[in-house]
């Protein structure tokens, strides 16, 4: 039986009737018209008045220059460890041929996507290290051009750091750029870009709607909501430590999830008493406050077995161990998009360059998906090679469950091929 310390209300339905309109009319413009209208929309929603989208080779190297030295071997760090897991990823992913019956030959390839467009949010927290992720990891997949871009934040564009970052991944060509326009640019090759066969990146509703509208002409990583922690502690765990842990996500966004699954009443109370004691002198205590006050919770469980089976039916994006039992949660849990195993190692590592992607399912997505990899800039493509023997042999068989099928005319492939090589 589950008890609710703190149980958040539940989520009130959403009317996304006014987005979706909002970013399909937007699409539909850009579409038309392109850099007209993309300079129409740079101009009211990032305040662009600049001339060019596209950032020149001086301004990389003029930012470059200006930036800490400690800043760029940060970069270089996490960039490494980033792209050194992705290459551990793509040893995994093999092409194969095999002979599966006499005569019947089949195979597997694996081809890179050859054009992806990263975003990289400005907004409250310009995620700097969301270059790494997705540029990083696509060029490691093999990628063959990569388009970036993140909106600009005055009339010198984009935040200095970030621009680093999307050039030092490996960025092809970087713009100044954001929100739906950014989108809609990448997919249709407006204002100079070459035009892609992907998109990622996070961002507002806004650019999440119009990866979800623009899917299908061109792949995406996947469609990502309010970032989210669950954190599974026992007795054992030190309360302050995971109420700091909670925090550290809260402050994302007042629409933040922070959730706590525990084997320990007691834990549970103690983490809720150091929630309000840790928000008092919290930096981002306008944001992360919110977020615990309307979306957190507290669930007492009786036993590591239900924890586990609680932690499943939430599916959370980021989930944090921190039991005398990780190894057996470690084994046995199902749905979640990163795992982070121990009170050692803590989501911020994930999200800034500790190696594993911070690109991850949210909203029980992690029910039926992981997060971005280097896979996911791979397509695995198939391919069958027969003898002729082998061919009259199948034929008879792909003739009849034609048939049953009503599917003459496959059929007639069938049997042309049985009479062709009798």
């Amino acid at each position: 039986m589950r008890t609710y310390i703190k149980k958040a209300a539940p989520p009130e339905p959403q009317d996304k009737t006014r987005l979706e309109s909002t970013v399909r009319s937007m699409l539909a413009d850009i579409a038309e018209n392109r850099d007209e209208a993309v300079r129409r929309y740079a101009r009211e929603l990032d305040r662009w008045e600049g001339s060019e989208f596209r950032v020149s080779a001086d301004e990389i190297r003029k930012v470059e220059k200006s930036l800490p030295e400690s800043f760029k071997e940060d970069i270089k760090y996490s960039l490494r460890q980033v792209t050194g897991f992705a290459r551990k990823q793509l040893e995994t992913l093999q092409d194969f041929e095999t002979e599966i019956d006499p005569g019947i030959i089949l195979g597997q390839k694996m081809i890179p996507v050859e054009r992806v467009g990263c975003y990289v949010p400005g907004g409250k927290f310009p995620l700097v290290a969301s270059a790494i992720m997705s540029v990083g990891t696509a060029k490691t997949a093999g990628a063959g051009y990569v388009t970036a871009c993140a909106p600009p934040r005055d009339a010198n564009g984009m935040y200095p750091y970030t621009l680093y970052a999307l050039h030092a991944a490996g960025a092809d060509e970087i713009y100044n750029l954001g929100g739906v326009q950014a989108m809609a640019s990448m997919v249709h090759g407006c204002v100079g870009m070459k035009p892609v066969d992907m998109i990622t990146g996070a961002g507002n509703s806004f650019v999440a709607e119009s990866k979800r509208q623009l899917f299908g002409a061109v792949g995406i990583d996947l469609l990502a909501g309010p970032t989210e922690i669950l954190i599974i502690a026992d007795e054992t765990a030190d309360p302050a430590l995971v109420a700091t842990d909670l925090l550290g996500q809260a402050e994302h966004g007042p629409d933040s999830p922070a959730w706590l699954v525990t084997t320990s009443a007691a834990l549970g109370q103690a983490v809720l008493k150091e929630m309000d004691l840790q928000l008092i002198g919290l930096p981002t205590r306008k944001t992360a406050e919110p977020a615990w006050r309307d979306h957190g919770e507290i669930v007492v469980v009786g036993s590591h077995d239900e924890a586990l089976a609680v932690s499943d039916e939430y599916a959370p994006e980021h989930l944090e161990l921190m039991t005398a039992r990780n190894d057996y949660y470690l084994a046995n849990l199902k749905n979640y998009g990163s795992l982070f195993v121990g009170e050692e190692s803590t989501v911020a590592y994930g999200d800034k360059g500790v190696g594993t992607n911070h690109t991850l399912p949210t909203s029980r997505a992690a029910r039926y998906t992981g997060g971005l990899w280097v896979g996911k800039f791979i397509k695995t493509v198939t391919y069958q090679r027969l003898t002729r023997e082998a061919s009259r042999r199948i034929a008879p068989v792909i003739s009849r469950i034609c048939n049953v099928e009503g599917m003459l005319a496959h059929q007639i492939t069938a049997d042309v091929r049985a009479k062709r090589y009798a």
